[in-house]
């Protein structure tokens, strides 16, 4: 398979003119003691026009190449030929450089192309550029190797391009020679001269500026441009990067990484019409992709395309997040730490993120979070210029103090696992570092659920302190200013980031409200809704093949009191029929209702219960989980709760029966969500869930209202 490798240099300004350039450069021949490989050149081929303005040089160059001994025996020669062909027009005072190989030409394509030209916006300043490509075809079995020693040679030389012209120009100048004249068109009457004639530059019928000759523009390119000041439609600083740009603003990059940040731009620029990323921003797909070009190129046209779908490039000017969001969201920006990255400080222990989705939906939050990265990408570029160089991340400081059981709720988890999975796929390479603090015994079971949707560059920049270790060495200290650690770590800094809080239950909204969101950024809403009727309870059935899996519910009493079961049975309940749902399904459009477990069935004999019976009143919320012990089908029932008869008469009370006349009371609503989450899940802590057959019991013993026998329901009053 051939493989072929292609390099792109930035542009490198030299703050000298052209003809000094020129004159240091051609001080590199016959031989260069600053390029050791560079044995020998001869001159095969010359060429010089009558004016002098044209001079071509053709070199045949001898290497020596820097490879295993072995490598240089199979391939039968100790040294490599290359034929290089220099091309200077001193009338429009460029270079042009091309070379090739001429040893194994059959089994190794090399070219190269070089150019030394006059700066666009000052003509006392010379650019240049360099591309190239290797193509190995075959090379005794030893392809890759060929290929390395012929890369790690080549980046080493780009480097040392720059230091070689400079030492010339040093040398230039103790020689005395700091200035040599342009070239200019020999005396007039040799002018007369046909010949020469064809070779001016300009036709006289047109009067062009003489700024644009020198940039070799054609006069059709300069008539085009109808009166705008005239500029070179190549080699314009506008779209082409350089060198010391790079440097300043995107970072230490090798020349195989600066290349591929050149190619894909470049690429950006021919196909995409709209609006193209900015450097730093395509530099981290590359990063996040170890500079795979395809790689990154990939994952940053699906980004585009998801960016125009949803707007995001509107989002900070347009948006304004609810005032919910402002209240409640405990999370905000606080300074920068001591590498100037921008500090985001979330203090995700005091957020109720349970109300919040609630309250919101995940579109709203997922929105938020997008704002909050937008604004990211901005403070990054902000402190690329404040603190004069490149900043492409930002600090996240998580405070879990005060996580509990509410915050293992599973939607709650699962918005949360959509929202990294957008962020990890549109704003990769954004995290520097991200400090968890104060993490208590719950934080491993959470840690469990969502470390697998973190990508690995990502988890390496995670440091997670329990308790006060942050306070210790190696602790908080070590990344973030003393003068700005917050107050609520003990720091002397009022942060203004929001307490956070629990959202009051007016602020809810119903599945209906956030199912008729006219943003619509993930579809279906997780919950579903049931009716429940005195005599017909709905009931949900769970198939399990493994038996250690763990049945989640979490469920919302809309209206009325319920009785809440989880019951076992080896055999299948028969599909329910549509007759045997009873009158009361016509009186319930909000809702379904379904009955499994047959009249005929028997408790204890065909079917047994594995939790017992919960109580639950309207309004409340509940959350909980069950370890199953053994397979087979799983049945959770929401049953009518009705009101035990008066103990000391055993007649009806006047209430109940009043109660009991009207047929709304008969009826109760609930909201309820279900997941089974294989033992698999719960890798590391499915320990502490089997020693108490319990949900989160042990981990949440402070957290949980009620714990049976097998399980933990959490009620959050």
């Amino acid at each position: 398979a051939a493989m072929v490798q292609k390099y792109q240099s930035p542009v490198r300004v030299y703050k000298h003119p052209f003809e000094l350039i020129i004159a240091a450069y051609e001080r590199r021949f016959p031989t260069c003691h600053l390029i050791p490989m560079f044995v020998a050149s001869d001159i095969v081929n010359e060429y010089k026009s009558d004016d002098e303005a044209i001079h071509v040089i053709e070199r045949r160059c001898k290497l020596d190449i820097d490879a295993p001994r072995l490598l240089k025996k199979i391939a039968g020669v100790d040294y490599v030929y290359f034929i290089q062909k220099n091309s200077l027009n001193r009338r429009e005072r460029t270079l042009h450089i091309e070379a090739f190989n001429e040893t194994f030409s059959n089994r190794v394509i090399i070219n190269e192309h070089c150019c030394y030209t006059v700066h666009p916006d000052n003509e006392d300043w010379t650019c240049f550029e360099q591309s190239a490509s290797l193509d190995i075809k075959s090379f005794f079995g030893f392809e890759s190797t060929v290929e390395k020693i012929a890369m790690k040679q080549y980046t080493s030389n780009i480097k040392k391009g720059k230091e070689i012209i400079e030492y010339y120009l040093k040398q230039l100048e103790e020689e005395g020679i700091t200035f040599i004249p342009r070239w200019t068109p020999p005396v007039a009457c040799k002018l007369e001269s046909s010949t020469s004639h064809t070779r001016r530059p300009t036709s006289p019928a047109i009067n062009i500026p003489d700024s644009a000759t020198k940039e070799g523009l054609s006069s059709k390119e300069i008539l085009n441009t109808s009166g705008s000041p005239v500029e070179p439609t190549a080699g314009t600083p506008d779209d082409k990067l350089d060198a010391d740009y790079i440097t300043r603003y995107l970072g230490d990059l090798t020349p195989m990484q600066e290349s591929c940040l050149i190619r894909l731009r470049q690429w950006l620029q021919e196909t995409h019409k709209g609006k193209i990323p900015k450097d730093e921003h395509i530099l981290r797909f590359l990063r996040a992709r170890d500079f795979n070009i395809d790689k990154a190129r990939e994952i940053l046209c699906q980004s585009l395309t998801w960016r125009k779908q949803h707007q995001v490039d509107y989002i900070l000017d347009t948006w304004n997040p609810p005032q919910v969001l402002q209240d409640y969201y405990a999370g905000g920006w606080h300074h920068h730490d001591k590498d100037g990255r921008p500090l985001y400080v979330l203090r995700l222990g005091q957020m109720d993120t349970k109300g919040l989705v609630r309250a919101l939906g995940e579109e709203a939050l997922l929105r938020y979070v997008l704002s909050i990265n937008e604004e990211g990408l901005r403070r990054c570029e902000e402190n690329t210029k404040v603190f004069g160089r490149p900043i492409s991340s930002w600090t996240c400081l998580v405070d879990l103090e005060g996580l509990n059981m509410r915050h293992l709720w599973r939607p709650g988890v699962k918005a949360l696992l959509r929202i990294i999975e957008v962020v990890e796929a549109n704003y990769p390479e954004t995290l520097g570092r991200l400090l968890i603090l104060r993490a208590p015994r719950v934080f491993p079971v959470l840690w469990t659920l969502v470390s697998p949707f973190i990508d690995d560059n990502t988890r390496k920049k995670f440091l997670i302190y329990a308790g006060n270790d942050y306070q210790g060495p190696g602790g908080l200290l070590d990344y973030i200013d003393k003068e700005i650690i917050p107050d609520f770590l003990g720091g002397e800094c009022m942060c203004e980031v929001p307490e956070g809080g629990l959202v009051p239950k007016s602020l809810y909204r119903t599945a209906e409200e956030l199912e008729n969101e006219d943003i619509k950024l993930w579809t279906e809403t997780i919950y579903q809704s049931a009716s429940v009727f005195k005599g017909a309870p709905h009931e949900v059935l769970i198939q399990i093949v493994d038996a250690s899996s763990v049945i989640t519910w979490d469920f919302d009493v809309c209206k009325g009191d319920i009785v809440f079961n989880i019951f076992h049975s080896k055999r299948a309940p028969q599909p329910p029929k549509k007759e045997s749902l009873g009158a009361h399904s016509i009186t319930s459009p909000g809702g379904n209702n379904v009955q499994l477990i047959d009249k005929v069935w028997q408790l204890g004999r065909d079917y047994s219960m594995v939790e017992s019976p919960l109580i639950c009143k309207e309004g409340e919320s509940v959350q909980g989980s069950h370890v199953t012990r053994w397979p087979g089908f799983y049945i959770l029932q929401w049953k009518f709760h009705s009101m035990p008869a008066c103990a000391a008469t055993n007649l009806p009370r006047v209430d109940d029966v009043l109660a009991s006349l009207q047929v709304s009371s008969h009826k109760c609503k609930v909201l309820y969500y279900t997941e089974v989450i294989g033992s698999e899940d719960f890798r590391g802590s499915m320990t502490s869930l089997e020693s108490s057959h319990s949900g989160f019991s042990q981990l949440s013993a402070a957290t949980t209202s009620s714990s049976q026998s097998h399980s933990s329901s959490m009620i959050s009053r």
